[in-house]
C-alpha cells in the first residue's frame, strides 16, 4: 500500500519547506510529489528548488511558469517578488551548473500526472497550471459539473492555500470538520482535494500544511515552522515586500 506525500505551494519559504520534510520523515511514506508553485513569494527559491527536485515528480504551478516568462495577473508585490524570483534562478554565481540545472527542471515540469484513477495537477482539472476552486465555487454548480466531469476519481490540487475536500454533490468539507483525515472508502465517489500550501496558508492557520494519502484514506497535516526566520530573509531583501512575511504570522 502506497502511503504518498503530496505538498503544494512552498513558495521559496524554506523554512516550511524542511519543517514538513522533518514532519515527512516520521510518516513512512513511500513517495513525496508536490503540486507545484515551488517558487515565488519567498525568499529562498533556489533551496527549495533543489529539495523538490529530488521528489518523485512535481506539476508546474503558475508561479514557476511566471518565473520563466511573463506573469499575468499578478498583483504589483507578487509580480515584484517574481521578477527578482527570476534574478536568482539566473543568477550563475560560483555553480552555472546548478543555475542551469533548476532553469531546465522548472522548463520540463508537466502541467498534469495522473495515475490510474488519481489526477494531480496545480490548479483545477480543466485549468492545470491557473485555474482556481475557492470553497465558495460550490455554489456555482455549472463550474463544479463542469469540473467533476474531468475528474477520474481523485483529483489532488493546491493554488487557493486553501485545504479541504469538494465533493461532488457540491460540499467542501474543511479539515477540521473531519479531525484531519478524510476517508477514501467509496470508490464511485469523486473529490477533488486541495492539499493546502506549505510555504504560505491562507485558512487563517499559519501552520504548514500537505497531505499523506493512500487508497482508502487521506490525512491532513500541520506543521509548525519558524516563521520568524521567513520574515526576516524577506526584510532582508529590498525587492520582496515585507508584506509577504508579515501575512505568514496570521496564515492568510
Amino acid at each position: 500500500m502506497t502511503r504518498t506525500a503530496i505538498l503544494s505551494d512552498i513558495h521559496g519559504n524554506l523554512s516550511a519547506l524542511n519543517s514538513v520534510m522533518e514532519d515527512i520523515e516520521s510518516q513512512r511514506v513511500d513517495r513525496i510529489v508536490c503540486l507545484g508553485d515551488v517558487v515565488g513569494y519567498g525568499p529562498e527559491p533556489c533551496a527549495c528548488l533543489d529539495r523538490v527536485m529530488e521528489f518523485d515528480f512535481c506539476v508546474l504551478g503558475n508561479h514557476d511558469s511566471s518565473s520563466l516568462f511573463d506573469p499575468e495577473g499578478f498583483n504589483v508585490a507578487a509580480e515584484q517578488a517574481i521578477f527578482w524570483t527570476r534574478s536568482q534562478l539566473e543568477r550563475v554565481g560560483d555553480d552555472p551548473e546548478a543555475s542551469r540545472r533548476r532553469i531546465d527542471y522548472l522548463c520540463e515540469l508537466p502541467r498534469t500526472v495522473r495515475e490510474n484513477d488519481w489526477l494531480f495537477v496545480h490548479g483545477s482539472p480543466r485549468g492545470p497550471t491557473n485555474e482556481y476552486v475557492f470553497p465558495e465555487d460550490t455554489q456555482n454548480l455549472k463550474k463544479m459539473e463542469k469540473l467533476f466531469s474531468l475528474v477520474p476519481r481523485l483529483c489532488f490540487q493546491g493554488h487557493t492555500h486553501v485545504p479541504g475536500v469538494f465533493t461532488a454533490d457540491h460540499r467542501f468539507i474543511r479539515p477540521a470538520e473531519t479531525g484531519t483525515g478524510y476517508s477514501l472508502g467509496d470508490p464511485n465517489a469523486k473529490l477533488m482535494i486541495n492539499v493546502g500550501s506549505v510555504g504560505q496558508p491562507r485558512d487563517g492557520d499559519p501552520r504548514s500544511c500537505y497531505v499523506i494519502a493512500e487508497p482508502g484514506v487521506l490525512e491532513f497535516r500541520r506543521v509548525e515552522y519558524d516563521i520568524e526566520r521567513t520574515v526576516r530573509a524577506i526584510e532582508e531583501e529590498s525587492d520582496l515586500d515585507n508584506f509577504l512575511g508579515y501575512r505568514l504570522r496570521e496564515g492568510r
